[in-house]
């Protein structure tokens, strides 16, 4: 089944922790075709034995089924750590959803959705996971840890952010991501999530991600955007009045005068942010809230790889 009708077929389920369990298992039994065919549920606390170490943890029944030899992993044993950060300014609150959309069609739910999956397929590998969360102040934070309480603690944080939607909160991406950085000290795949809200300022944005990268970390951007309206500028030509979700600003216009324009400045910022991430060793992924989850579990297992 594709992940796209794995989460059409579980949208009624609210229980993050269950939603995230259905994407990643969706998400595994398609991976037979994918180059990640090694990973499966099954080996998920296992890792390659290599010769010359013991071999009082290989798994003998794992090998009758397999004929490869795999050793055990234990839940002190943590290959990764990862420490996540959401962006949770009102402009990651658009758009507002109907009465019948599910929860993860704006680009804070999203962004919620996609980091409990990450969190399930570090959880399955028993890796250590943080979490950091900002809008217009530093609202939380915890550090990688791996246990099970951690993961239920993180993830209640994350529930907690769907259910206090935010009102009039600007972006201070720029502050926090150095305050994160300095947090996180020990070698670590980070990986955020936000709107990139912060025009005229790029210079400034990129300094704060190359913060993110001292001491070796990896860094991966998941740029959340709503394709249809934020890309496209999909409205009709009714007059009509945008009001800026962060500061309150309003605007009355014909989106006809303006779509040209406005499309073709996205265009060259989005280019501007893929080209700078790329010199700076950035991995850079604009998302669509419409989309799969694929998108986001694919970059992890490829960034993860190359992480070493």
């Amino acid at each position: 089944m594709k992940i796209e009708e794995q989460i059409e077929k579980i949208s009624s389920f609210q229980h993050l922790e269950l939603l995230a369990n259905q994407v990643v298992e969706g998400f595994i039994s398609g991976m037979h075709k994918s180059p990640f065919h090694g990973f499966s549920a099954e080996f998920a606390e296992h890792k390659t034995y290599n010769i010359g170490e013991s071999t009082k943890h290989i798994d003998w029944k794992l090998f009758a089924k397999t004929d490869r030899l795999y050793t055990k992993k234990y839940e002190e044993e943590t290959n990764l750590r990862c420490h996540l950060i959401l962006d949770n300014s009102s402009s990651m609150h658009y758009p507002k959803l109907k009465n019948d959309e599910p929860f993860f069609h704006n680009k804070i739910g999203f962004s919620v959705l996609a980091s409990a999956v990450l969190m399930n397929l570090l959880k399955k590998q028993r890796d250590a996971v943080g979490l950091s969360v900002y809008s217009d102040s530093y609202e939380y934070y915890a550090p990688e840890k791996g246990s099970d309480r951690h993961h239920r603690m993180i993830l209640n944080r994350l529930e907690n952010l769907l259910e206090n939607p935010k009102q009039t909160k600007s972006t201070d991406t720029i502050t926090f991501l150095h305050q994160i950085a300095e947090k996180i000290h020990r070698r670590s795949m980070i990986i955020l999530f936000t709107d990139m809200f912060q025009l005229g300022k790029q210079e400034e944005l990129f300094n704060a991600l190359q913060h993110l990268k001292h001491n070796k970390h990896k860094v991966v951007v998941f740029h959340v955007i709503d394709k249809k309206t934020e890309i496209n500028f999909d409205f009709d030509n009714a007059p009509r009045k945008f009001i800026d979700v962060e500061t309150g600003e309003e605007i009355n216009i014909f989106a006809d005068n303006v779509k040209a324009e406005y499309e073709k400045r996205v265009n060259e910022y989005f280019k501007t942010l893929a080209l700078t991430c790329a010199q700076n060793k950035i991995k850079y992924v604009p998302v669509a809230v419409a989309d799969s989850f694929e998108k986001i579990l694919t970059t992890y297992l490829v960034e993860k790889q190359m992480f070493g």
